[in-house]
């Protein structure tokens, strides 16, 4: 028996072509003679689908289009398929009203439903708002070949793997005591940086430790701040690696049975490096982004520094560089270097640009706010007037033209509140929100490797966001190096400022930092989403209070 795995791209409510999508794939496996094919979690209608799931409406669609797949995929291949199904006891009951399932289509019937076991309730997943779990093992007979089934967070509460236990049942455990011959998972599991090395030790865990071929089909795509790498593979019994798909994008893969059962090659895999690995994953987020919010052009603005360069390098690589227009907006403040810098970039990319001066804008703002501003200094509010002024700029361009705007503010400045609403935060999407200065850094180094993409001097220069006479970032900032490492200690690891000042950092600078952090979070709440990729991000699963005493 040859099993095929599906790694799709739905889009998050278009039932419809997402399941003309499993349709197609079905075809195309069975035309390579597979028996089963295996689709993602909740692959009808696209993960996460969040508050859609309270419309009936949007389950009736699933419901209709299931029975309608089964008639129209071919009878000699049997296709397991993310849906998602009404829980009848719910109301007597005073359970979720939903269950994450699957469904097994065989002959032109739906013949068996199956419901996720564990479900997540951290960082982005909320899932217990709305689905019931199943109580109950799940796995049927094909060919006479008895396959477990299990849905994503399912496989992840191995406490040998782990060293503990998040949820009272381990359903793999329960599968390999049934008998099962093969154990199958459909997953819809956001990236992060290292997580497919992590996933495929915990694989590899399982297969050796139950003595089972296990196959693992992830969902692939942006959907808003979340991406989902694909990297779909198999093991074998004997914990080999025997098949996988590919990184960040959709494919198509079969595994045949004496593969799973230890007779084939053992695949090897390339390590990725990092700086790629999260430069791919921006390129598809933006990518799938614009594409299924209906945009097909994006705008930004070009200050000559790195952060923009980088922004422009990923949007050019996702949509184009044809499609990708640069505003330079120099005041009288903006170095000639910085002018010259972001030329030398859209020469570099093939991009589009133009060049509009805000001093006559800035000059305004001045005579009006002259009767009130005369008799003081020069501070933070006249700064922020240029960046929102530029932020009003691109936002009239990006609504005269259905340009969407991409906001170039990185996690460090985002974590500190270095970065000005309604002006440099303005946009649709903040494609490096979670990325940290100093690897903002290193992707743009990793980016030269061969040829010059982003022009030397804006890496090697000292970053300004150059909003009055010789200013440094340093100026207000520890250094990014330390910087980032006091927010990764804080943001992720959640170390408290004890430990932090243990780790040899000044007490002073870790206790402003985590003031900083704490102010900025109404701006934080304001921003538009970020692209994911790291464990902890400013998003979806960042729930802090905005007014709150403690020092996060």
């Amino acid at each position: 028996m040859k099993i095929a795995l599906a790694q799709l791209n739905p889009t998050i409510g278009d039932i419809t072509n997402n399941a003309q999508q499993i349709i197609i794939a079905a075809q195309k496996a069975a035309e390579q003679n597979a028996r089963l094919l295996l689709t993602p979690e909740l692959s009808l209608c696209g993960y996460p689908p969040r508050d859609l799931l309270l419309y009936p409406g949007f389950i009736e669609l699933m419901s209709n289009e299931l029975k309608t797949i089964a008639t129209k995929i071919p009878n000699n291949i049997a296709v397991l398929i993310g849906t998602v199904e009404i829980n009848p006891q719910a109301h007597s009951k005073g359970q979720k009203p939903l269950y994450n399932s699957m469904a097994l289509l065989d002959g032109g019937k739906i013949k068996q439903i199956f419901h996720k076991r564990l479900l997540p309730t951290y960082d982005v997943f909320d899932e217990d708002r709305y689905f019931e779990p199943g109580y109950e093992a799940n796995h049927f007979t094909l060919d006479n070949i008895k396959v477990g089934v299990s849905i994503c967070e399912d496989l992840w509460n191995d406490e040998q793997f782990w060293g503990k236990r998040s949820y009272e049942v381990n359903p793999i455990e329960e599968l390999a005591q049934l008998g099962v011959d093969v154990i199958v998972n459909l997953s819809a599991s956001p990236y992060s940086v290292g997580k497919q090395k992590l996933r495929e030790e915990m694989l590899n865990h399982a297969a050796t430790s139950y003595h089972k071929p296990i196959i693992y089909v992830n969902q692939v795509g942006g959907n808003d701040d979340l991406v989902f790498d694909g990297n779909s593979v198999a093991f074998n019994s004997a914990g080999k690696l025997v098949s996988h798909a590919k990184s960040f994008d959709t494919d198509l893969v079969l595994v045949g049975w004496n593969e799973l059962k230890g007779d084939g090659e053992t695949r090897k895999r390339k390590d990725s490096d990092r700086n790629e690995e999260i430069y791919n994953a921006l390129v598809l987020g933006v990518k799938d982004y614009a594409r299924k919010c209906g945009f097909s052009k994006a705008i930004l603005g070009l200050s000559g520094g790195i952060d923009s360069a980088l922004v422009a390098a990923i949007a050019s690589d996702a949509l184009g560089a044809d499609n990708v227009l640069g505003v330079l907006m120099p005041s009288p403040y903006s170095s000639d270097h910085s002018i010259s810098d972001a030329v030398d970039l859209v020469n570099n990319l093939g991009m589009k640009s133009q060049q509009l001066a805000i001093k006559g804008a800035m000059d305004a703002y001045d005579t009006i706010l002259d009767p009130m501003f005369a008799e003081t200094e020069f501070g933070i509010a006249e700064e922020n007037i240029q960046s929102r002024i530029r932020g009003n700029l691109l936002m009239a361009i990006a609504n005269k033209f259905g340009y969407l705007l991409l906001s170039t503010g990185n996690k460090s400045e985002m974590a500190v509140g270095y970065c000005t609403l309604y002006g440099d935060m303005n946009g649709g999407l903040a494609v490096i929100a979670d990325v940290p200065k100093t690897r903002v850094f290193e992707i743009c180094r990793w980016l030269n490797r061969e040829h010059k993409v982003i022009p030397i001097n804006i890496i090697t220069k000292p970053p300004s966001a150059e909003l009055k006479p010789d200013q440094k970032d340093s100026d207000s900032l520890p250094p990014y190096e330390i910087l980032d490492d006091i927010l990764e200690r804080i943001v992720c690891q959640h170390q408290s400022q004890g430990e932090i000042i243990k780790s040899g950092h000044d007490a002073t600078t870790v206790a402003r930092v985590m003031k900083l952090l704490t102010r900025a979070e109404f701006k934080r709440r304001q921003a538009p989403p970020g692209i994911k990729i790291t464990d902890r991000a400013f998003g979806t699963g960042w729930r802090m209070p905005i007014a709150s005493k403690w020092l996060i």
